[in-house]
C-alpha cells in the first residue's frame, strides 16, 4: 500500500518537528496508542490497539526515526505484531516546509500487512490507513494548536451527513 498527503498545521515548523520526535505528543496523537517509550536515538517501542474491518488486535513494535534534517525532514520506519492478527510493517518520509499559516506537513508512506489484515482485502486496508493518518493529524493540531483546531470546528458548524454532503439538503 502507498499513500500520501499534505496537511497544513497551525503551528511552526520546528514545533511540529520537535513534537514528532516526543513520545508524549505521538502516544498522545496515535489513534489508540497505549503507550510509546524510548528515544530519537535508540528508536521506540509502541504498543497501539485498533479495530480495522472485524479484526481488533493489539500491536507491539519497533519505531525507528532516521535521514533527520531538524526541521525540514524525517523518515520513520516500523514493525509492530498482532498476533493472530497479523503484522504491519512501512516507512514514511514526512517533509516539513513554512507556509502563511504555519508549516505544510508532506507525507509519503509505504506499508505492508500480513495475516488475517491482509485478507480484509486492500480497499479496508488502504480506507482504514487513510482514515488513521488524518486522524493523527487532527490530533496533531489540537495538541500543537487547540485554539486552531476549536475555531476550524466552530466554522464548519454542524457536520453533515453522508446525505446532507450529496443532496446539499
Amino acid at each position: 500500500m502507498k499513500m500520501s498527503d499534505s496537511k497544513e498545521i497551525a503551528a511552526p515548523p520546528a514545533e511540529v518537528y520537535a513534537a514528532l520526535l516526543n513520545p508524549e505528543v505521538l502516544k498522545a496523537c496515535v489513534p489508540g496508542a497505549q503507550e510509546v517509550n524510548g528515544s530519537v536515538e535508540e528508536g521506540f517501542e509502541a504498543s497501539v490497539t485498533q479495530k480495522v474491518g472485524p479484526v481488533k488486535a493489539t500491536f507491539k513494535g519497533q519505531v525507528t526515526l532516521s535521514d533527520l534534517i531538524e526541521d525540514e525532514k524525517l523518515t520513520i520506519t516500523g514493525e509492530g505484531k498482532g498476533g493472530a492478527a497479523g503484522f504491519a510493517k512501512g516507512g514514511a518520509v514526512v517533509s516539513l516546509a513554512p507556509s502563511e499559516t504555519g508549516t505544510l506537513l508532506s507525507y509519503e508512506v509505504e506499508a505492508k500487512v500480513g495475516g488475517k489484515l491482509a485478507q480484509l482485502g486492500s480497499r479496508i486496508i488502504d480506507g482504514f490507513a487513510k482514515k488513521m493518518a488524518d486522524q493523527f493529524f487532527v490530533n496533531l493540531q489540537t495538541h500543537l494548536a487547540p485554539e486552531e483546531a476549536e475555531a476550524d470546528e466552530e466554522e464548519g458548524g454542524e457536520k453533515k451527513g453522508w446525505f446532507k454532503k450529496i443532496t446539499g439538503s
